[in-house]
């Protein structure tokens, strides 16, 4: 795997992560398409949460001594118990796009990184390349979440228009 083709990619995601969010008003940014689903400013928080708490300290806790126990996360919990909802979308991207900053600093800092120096934890073992993937695929997961969010929005309030003239959505 290549580090900079990685680094170069999470950069032009946080662009991404930007456009997606730019200009949403707050009735759209706290939308649900259903009670169990998330919204967009869930979807930012989460990325905030997971940029700090998750890959980043924990591709730094393998390489600097995978020994270590990781912090316990719950990122499913912290939707509700850290109030995501009530959150200022404008503040939430400028928090995770700030925190991406530090990553993307804290990446290019690295010296010939050993992606293979691996993590035993439970039954599982991760190398720290298999967290550096994770972390840019985890990207493009919550990139094509937003995107279904806006089109389901889209969906939900074009009434009395369709929008089946522009293909159905399917996932592939």
């Amino acid at each position: 795997m290549d580090l900079n083709h990685v680094i170069e990619r999470m950069d032009a995601n946080a662009g991404i992560f930007e456009g997606l969010t730019k200009g949403i008003a707050t009735e759209q940014a706290r939308w649900k398409p259903a009670p169990e689903k998330w919204s967009i400013l869930e979807v930012v928080n989460h990325l905030y949460d997971e940029e700090r708490e998750d890959f980043r300290q924990r591709l730094q806790l393998v390489l600097t001594d995978a020994a270590l126990a990781w912090p316990p996360i719950a990122p499913q919990e912290w939707v509700t118990t850290r109030a995501y909802s009530e959150r200022d979308l404008g503040q939430s991207v400028g928090n995770f796009l700030s925190e991406r900053q530090k990553s993307l600093a804290w990446l290019r800092s690295l010296n010939s990184p050993n992606l293979e120096r691996r993590h035993e934890r439970d039954a599982e073992s991760l190398s720290a390349g298999d967290l550096l993937a994770s972390w840019l695929a985890h990207d493009f997961l919550h990139i094509r979440q937003l995107t279904r969010l806006h089109w389901e929005y889209l969906t939900a309030n074009a009434n009395p228009f369709q929008t089946e003239y522009a293909g159905p959505w399917k996932e592939s």
